[in-house]
């Protein structure tokens, strides 16, 4: 053994080979946290010292390659200087140079996931390797970061410059065929053959017959572009970039910046280059957000997967209440992710519209390349369409996805439990109405909670997993089982009118009509809130929500917080559903609708709008855009707050993601708790006393005062 430590191993094989083994102790993953990189440092103090060795053959020890760097030692840098951080990727560097300029040819097998610093060290090394099972990628651009161990240097002197922007500026992981085919890798082999087509061609190259020396020259020397090759280059791809990227994340772009920079260096500068804009990067508000979001999701998935090690019966058959376009959504999902359902409605239009809906989503993939006619069918399939209660005995799960009126919903639930196994669970799909008011209708409230899907459901992440009064722990975790099985981001929150995402949503939506109460145009709070990074500004919205749903919701929060969110006004929202303009789902809102080619309705604007809600608004005003986002963004902000406050939800990193995957809050500034922390609560507080007019939606809570007073923050 020529090193050992408890993160990696180098030892002599046959043949004079030294073999560098990543293996991190007590992780089911390597990665490289600080620990390892101090390994690797005396790993090839070790290495260098050893005479006779001929070439290094690199692998891991895991069932993966290396997933990157440790993101959790990452977030200690936020708030640190550009000098501070670059420290951070320095002695990583030094070590990536060292295996690079070995006195012999080095190759890895990439045996499976190898990631960000990762496939960094693959780059460093002579000849790559990658197993069939594998995936490779610099996805460091959707942390808000670039590359920092040398990515923006070598990716670009291996595969050309086009290509290497495309790898970093998407994050895109690559399956074998792709990095086969930029020349990302050397050779694919079978996971069984991966060791021996990696020791058999770093044996050719010790033999002489493959040239590595020729592959450093061109990995350690300049790009090979002229400057009438670079200006088009560089103007092209980062015109096409900044396009796709748009101005609020910096880091694809700056990846095509440093590359430009460097592309007329050699190693040693470029990566100078690369860790002066890593570090730049590093310090900002996006990558904290980013990286927020990241550590936030790893946290939801971790609490799914507790509830569902807790669930006490696998959900193997599932039945939803109600077809139509939510309950068609819902039957696709779970019979695309392979668990059998069971589609009910009382009508064969229902039933026909359901099926439509899953026939139109298969048949998108099937066009796409994404799945075969068959096995199409075979979803089909799985989707059993009934106007009948038979079989419901034999289900784990029931979703009652009827419409949204208690007393209909009373009816259905109370009907359906008599035909289920008292060990089913039954879930509602309301998106307002209290649990524990429907589980009244119930002889087993137990085994009753809420499973709310976002529309359109195949596309929305999340789902909330709503506990009632007297909803067990076991219908929890089932649920939650579900969820998971279906692919979707459950957070699990306890009951109150609107749960937690329209809960908060609605004031939004408050702060929007009284706005257009004090003489806002609608379209230009729209195009504030949109550059502010909403993928859609409160009316578009509105409209997709539809606007009669949106005034039905409206209604039951005003029942439930009449405190703060019960208008005093007749609100431009209500003139709209009395108009019957209930937005994209009869083609007029607040703007109006026509289908393109492709089916996708086209948001299109009439002025006649604007006489339609002449009674109801004020006198148009022009309001400064920054005002506008606190009267839009505070009502919103102040009722999450109290949702954590009062343990509807059970952290603010799980309150953000909410936000994020149900309705699109901007993924760069990390969640409505980072938001806060990023501004600060002095100038939420501000904020808070210059809109103090405005109503308690814009009144601080007195945890958030105490918050203030303290100096903390909510992350």
């Amino acid at each position: 053994m020529i090193y050992q430590s408890e993160q990696l191993t180098i030892k002599r094989l046959d043949g004079d080979i030294a073999e560098l083994n990543f293996d991190l102790q007590g992780e089911s993953v390597n990665k490289f946290d600080h620990a390892t990189v101090t390994s690797l440092t005396a790993g090839l103090d070790a290495l260098e010292a050893e005479s006779g060795i001929k070439g290094l053959l690199v692998t891991s020890g895991k069932p993966v390659f290396i997933v990157g760097a440790d993101i959790t030692e990452f977030t200690s840098l936020f708030g640190s200087s550009k000098e501070e951080i670059k420290p951070f990727t320095g002695a990583n560097n030094k070590n990536f140079n060292r295996i690079a300029s070995l006195p012999y040819p080095s190759a890895v097998a990439i045996n499976g996931f190898a990631m960000g610093g990762g496939l960094e060290v693959c780059l460093a090394c002579d000849f790559r390797v990658m197993s069939t099972a594998a995936k490779i990628g610099l996805p460091e651009t959707k942390l808000g970061i670039i590359p920092g161990w040398g990515g923006t240097v070598r990716l670009p002197r291996i595969i050309g410059v086009d290509e290497a922007v495309m790898w970093m500026a998407t994050g895109a992981e690559k399956r074998p065929a792709d990095a086969m085919k930029a020349g990302a890798v050397d050779a694919v082999a079978s996971p069984e053959q991966l060791r021996g087509v990696t020791l058999t061609t770093l044996q050719t190259a010790i033999d002489g017959k493959l040239d590595y020396c020729e592959r450093r020259v061109r990995k350690h020397g300049p790009l090979p572009l002229n400057d009438t090759e670079a200006l088009m280059t560089f103007f092209t791809v980062k015109s096409m970039v900044a396009q796709q990227a748009g101005k609020n994340y910096p880091a694809p772009v700056k990846v095509v910046e440093v590359i430009e920079q460097a592309h007329k260096m050699g190693l040693e500068d470029a990566l100078d280059v690369e860790a002066e804009a890593f570090a730049e990067l590093a310090t900002g508000p996006v990558a904290a957000a980013l990286v927020g979001v990241f550590l936030n999701d790893q946290l939801l998935g971790k609490k799914a997967r507790e509830w569902e090690k807790k669930a006490d019966k696998p959900i193997e058959r599932a039945a939803v209440l109600g077809a139509g376009i939510m309950g068609g959504g819902i039957a696709y999902q779970s019979a695309y992710k392979g668990t059998p359902i069971k589609m009910k409605d009382i009508a064969q239009e229902g039933l026909d519209l359901g099926l439509k809906e899953a026939n139109k989503l298969l048949a998108k993939r099937v066009d796409r390349g994404r799945m075969t006619a068959a096995q199409m069918g075979d979803i089909l399939n799985s989707i059993d369409p009934t106007l009948t209660y038979g079989g419901f005995d034999n289900v784990d799960i029931v979703v009652e996805a009827v419409v949204e009126n208690p007393k209909v919903k009373h009816a259905v639930l109370a009907e359906t439990e008599k035909q289920i196994d008292k060990d089913t669970v039954l879930a509602s799909n309301t998106s307002t109405i209290s649990i524990t008011y429907l589980a009244q209708a119930l002889e087993r409230p137990e085994n009753f909670c809420g499973m709310h899907f976002f529309n359109p459901v195949h596309a929305m992440p999340l789902v909330e997993v709503i506990r009632g009064e007297k909803t067990s722990d076991s219908a929890i975790a089932r649920t939650v089982a579900y969820a998971n099985k279906m692919g979707k981001k459950a957070v699990v929150v306890n009951d109150c009118p609107g749960f937690l995402v329209n809960r908060v949503l609605f004031p939004y939506f408050g702060g929007f009509n009284m706005l257009l109460r004090d003489g806002a145009d609608f379209q230009a709070v729209d195009k504030v809130m949109e550059r502010w990074g909403w993928p859609m500004g409160p009316a578009y919205l509105m409209d997709v929500v539809g606007i009669d749903t949106g005034v039905h919701a409206a209604n039951v929060m005003a029942e439930g917080f009449p405190d703060r969110m019960q208008p005093d006004f007749k609100s431009a929202t209500e003139i709209m559903f009395e108009l019957e303009r209930f937005g994209q789902k009869n083609g007029k809102g607040f703007y109006e609708y026509v289908e393109d080619k492709r089916g996708k309705p086209i948001k299109t604007v009439n002025e006649d709008v604007y006489g339609m809600i002449a009674d109801v608004v004020g006198e148009k005003t022009d309001f400064d855009k920054d005002d506008i986002i606190m009267r839009m963004m505070l009502p919103m902000a102040i009722e999450m707050a109290r949702c954590v406050e009062e343990g509807i939800v059970g952290t603010p990193a799980e309150a953000d993601l909410a936000l994020l995957y149900g309705v699109g809050f901007p993924p760069f500034r990390g969640g409505i708790f980072r938001w806060m922390d990023t501004i600060g609560l002095a100038a939420i507080k501000e904020a808070s006393d210059k809109f103090a007019h405005l109503g308690k939606a814009y009144e601080l809570t007195e945890r958030m005062n105490e918050m203030l007073a303290n100096s903390e923050t909510y992350y």
